[in-house]
């Protein structure tokens, strides 16, 4: 795999993880379980996925 390709196959992997763990969120939120260690995690993953994504936005490597 080329190194373009990689990049662009993680990059799409964060995209869909972020937004499968944001309506996970949601799901436990709705039911009361925004204290559970499965929330908790998923919130801590956010903040990383959020500042991987910045960091590409900085250098330029998004189109958003």
């Amino acid at each position: 795999m080329k190194r373009l390709e990689a990049f662009e196959k993680m990059l799409n992997d964060i995209r869909q993880q972020a937004e499968y763990e944001k309506k996970e969120m949601a799901k436990l939120a709705a039911a009361g379980k925004d204290k559970t260690a499965t929330y908790r995690q998923y919130q801590a993953n956010r903040v990383i996925y959020t500042k991987l994504l910045n960091k590409y936005r900085e250098y330029g490597l998004l189109d958003e």
